[in-house]
């Protein structure tokens, strides 16, 4: 029987008797608990044949024949409602809660087994609640010493290291110790009997964290915390229930249950009964009538639907998937074998982003993949990569250096004798595969060394560069520039945030303002003497009234101040109105202006705020300290972009294939093709759709260049052969005219 296991994302088909073995040999441990409940395991399936294909989940060793229980577990693993028993941490997914609780348990049983008993009765029965009762466990064993506890004694005035050896009982009923006393290294110096109060612990073996996570672990219930029976029975601690908690609590069926809530679940029982259905019975149906099964199988819960992105093996596909595109195959015409591309690579990339550093004119990568192929053996482009990195090392005075003082070669490498610092190098390293090439190197026959030899000899040479102090201070500095950049960024963005948080308050303190002076406006009237008039007649009446009529002048007076209100508004003068109209005309424009040119203001503080998050993306990309690849497909293929060249390289998972795509319509079918339910795909779509504008940039400027490369190439056949250009002026030769611009004197 075969089993397709989940291993990290991974999911690998092994033999089923090698499961049964494992988990034959795997320890038991308590399980996370569901929504604060205990979550019973899958059961596994009857009746398998060899040939069924089942899954099996990696961390709790579930198996399933069914693909989509399979994967509902799976999903329902990876949320965020478990919870860890051991200490009480929520909001966790099932294995992180899993990790938790086998951690929680090693630090448990690092507690000193004579401190268990006497925390075991402490705990048993005990009313307190969690805290408070970890810090009575933790005073109270505080006071108990046992052997090999390492503490401090007091003697003659001063407090000295000590380890307890004996515990001594003198005839009055106080504890003596006798203690070895403790020097440099833990060296006995001396013994001695000292009292309980003379010693003082140097640190605890145990803490409340700890205790807390012992108490969880060896009860079965809280408040009244009761120890599991057999947990109880080894250190023979009754499990008797107390005289004072009989009242409220009894024994039944090895279960402490609480008397007043029997009582009542058993009052309710009965109404639900004298109703004609109980409230068990109402709580497990449906709308049917009908028991409701889901509940009724161990507290599992229901499938639920599949939530995006899973792993990628794991995607079927689904009626509402797009039409993915074919996936382009990429082009392998290299000019240097499959197996040395990794190292054609890592070692251009090192020599590019290191050129500064190494005083070397950068070159592409086209131009050093041809110069690998070349016959020369003084070609200026790899005499100068191999130079710039062997002075990388004379520089650094380490081993090579010490190599070529012994030698007593000279410090400036020159065309005529590099090949002898290369040896020199191939002989500090004595590896075995490279150092057959030595011969063929001395004779001067560099050129007619295949490529694997090349890039190794340059892959070595990298890798020690790597290791200098020239260039881990380079690292260091970028890393540095790195930091302040970020720190710059944040800046600005606490600054934005803080200046948007003022105008907001601002503009409530004004709009709160705006309100209150219409509230007023509303209270006393339009017309400023119609308001004082109505104020007279209201001072005229009150003076009328009396006590009791209160309720009745209100009323009459708000209708007195709406018909003045009405008799004003009918004896407005045109001009008074006509001037009012033109104020509000004139208020809307100005307005108006001011909220274009809020919006103005607003839309260039955006580009602004644009042009400096692309400010720091260039310098941040200038300061890249390595190049990560882009992602992983489904296949656990990686994509590599490098922007010094402009194609996307694309390298198997086993990293014997490379390939690359060089044209933008290639690259958009590869974003076509991605499917986005899968996690690795959909993290490589978002890294291709957010360099997307500069990989196509560089793409295009690459199918321009090697346009106008072919033209010339044309160009160079259809002249005849009196004029024809010599080999150094063909494109396809330009690694022949290169000229290290920033060569040291």
């Amino acid at each position: 029987m075969t089993l397709l296991v989940d291993f990290g994302g991974r999911h690998r088909i092994i033999s089923y008797s090698v499961v049964l073995v494992h988990l034959s040999e795997e320890a038991v441990w308590k399980m996370p608990l569901f929504k604060r409940k205990p979550f019973d395991l899958a059961k596994p399936p009857e009746d398998l044949e060899p040939s069924d294909l089942v899954y099996q989940v990696r961390f709790t060793k579930e198996i399933f024949r069914d693909y989509q229980e399979y994967l509902n577990r799976i999903n329902l693993y990876r949320q965020r409602v478990w919870m860890c028993k051991s200490t009480g941490k929520s909001n966790l997914t099932y294995e992180e809660a899993m990790v938790m609780e086998k951690n929680a348990i090693q630090k448990v049983q690092q507690l000193p087994n004579d401190l268990v008993a006497p925390a075991l009765r402490i705990i048993q029965f005990s009313m307190l609640s969690l805290r408070d009762l970890a810090d009575l466990v933790t005073k109270k064993l505080q006071k108990d010493l046992f052997v090999g506890a390492e503490l401090y004694g007091k003697k003659d005035d001063g407090l000295y290291p000590c380890r307890v050896l004996k515990i001594v009982e003198n005839g009055v009923g106080k504890m003596q110790y006798e203690v070895a006393l403790l020097g440099e290294n833990k060296k006995i110096t001396e013994n001695a009997i000292l009292h309980g109060e003379d010693l003082v612990w140097k640190k605890t073996p145990f803490n409340r964290k700890i205790l807390k996570s012992f108490i969880r672990e060896s009860t079965c219930r809280s408040i009244p915390w009761v120890l599991h029976e057999k947990l109880a029975q080894k250190h023979g601690i009754s499990t008797d229930l107390p005289e004072e908690l009989r009242s409220k609590f009894f024994l039944q069926g090895g279960q402490l249950v609480n008397r007043t809530k029997k009582r009542k679940n058993e009052n309710r029982n009965n109404v639900g009964e004298a109703n004609g259905e109980s409230g068990k019975s109402k709580r497990n149906k449906g709308e049917t009538g009908k028991p409701d099964a889901s509940k009724e199988e161990n507290n599992q819960p229901e499938d639920e639907p599949v939530k995006y992105p899973i792993d990628d093996l794991l995607v079927k596909p689904g009626p509402d998937d797009p039409l993915f595109t074919d996936r382009p195959s990429p082009s392998r015409d290299f000019n240097v074998p499959m197996d040395c591309i990794g190292d054609l690579l890592m070692v251009w990339d090192f020599c590019s982003s290191f050129s500064r550093v190494l005083n070397l004119w950068p070159f592409s990568l086209e131009d050093f993949e041809n110069a690998i192929c070349h016959k020369d053996s003084n070609l200026v482009l790899i005499v100068e990569t191999h130079s710039a990195l062997l002075r990388i090392l004379i520089k650094d005075d380490g081993e090579y250096s010490l190599a070529l003082q012994n030698k007593k070669r000279k410090s400036k490498i020159s065309l005529i004798t590099w090949t002898e610092y290369v040896c020199d190098f191939l002989e500090m390293i004595n590896v075995t595969e490279l150092c057959s090439c030595m011969t063929t190197i001395k004779r001067g026959h560099y050129g007619l060394l295949d490529a694997n030899a090349k890039l190794g000899i340059l892959r070595e040479l990298v890798c020690h560069a790597l290791e200098t102090d020239l260039i881990r201070g380079k690292l260091d500095d970028l890393i540095e520039q790195r930091r302040a950049l970020g720190a710059t960024v944040r800046g600005e963005a606490l600054e934005y945030a803080r200046k948007k948080r003022e105008e907001k308050e601002q503009l409530k303190g004004e709009s709160n303002g705006l309100e209150v002076k219409e509230n007023s406006m509303e209270s006393t009237g339009s017309n400023p003497h119609m308001a004082e008039n109505g104020e007279e007649n209201g001072d005229m009446v009150e003076e009328v009234i009396s006590s009791r009529q209160s309720n009745a002048f209100v009323n009459s007076r708000k209708q007195l101040n709406g018909q003045s209100k009405r008799g004003e508004k009918q004896k407005l003068d045109p001009k008074v109105e006509a001037e009012n109209i033109t104020n509000s005309n004139e208020k809307e424009a100005q307005k108006q202006l001011t909220g274009e040119k809020k919006e103005d203001q607003e839309k260039k503080s955006k580009e602004k705020r644009e042009q400096r998050k692309e400010y720091f993306k260039r310098e941040m990309e200038k300061r890249s300290i390595r190049t990560n690849p882009l992602g992983k497909d489904r296949d656990y293929n990686r994509y590599w972009w490098f922007r010094r060249d402009g194609r996307i390289f694309v390298e198997s998972s086993d990293s014997k294939q490379w390939g690359y795509y060089c044209a933008k319509e290639e690259v958009d079918a590869l974003m076509s093709s991605l499917n986005p339910k899968g996690e690795r795909e959909r993290a490589l779509q978002q890294q291709l759709e957010k360099f997307y504008p500069r990989i196509s940039l560089e793409l295009q400027k690459r199918s321009k260049d090697l346009a106008q490369k072919i033209a010339l190439e044309e160009a160079v056949l259809r002249r005849s052969t009196r004029v024809r250009a010599p080999p150094r002026e063909n494109p396809a030769n330009a690694f022949l005219k290169y000229v290290n611009k920033w060569k040291e004197d």
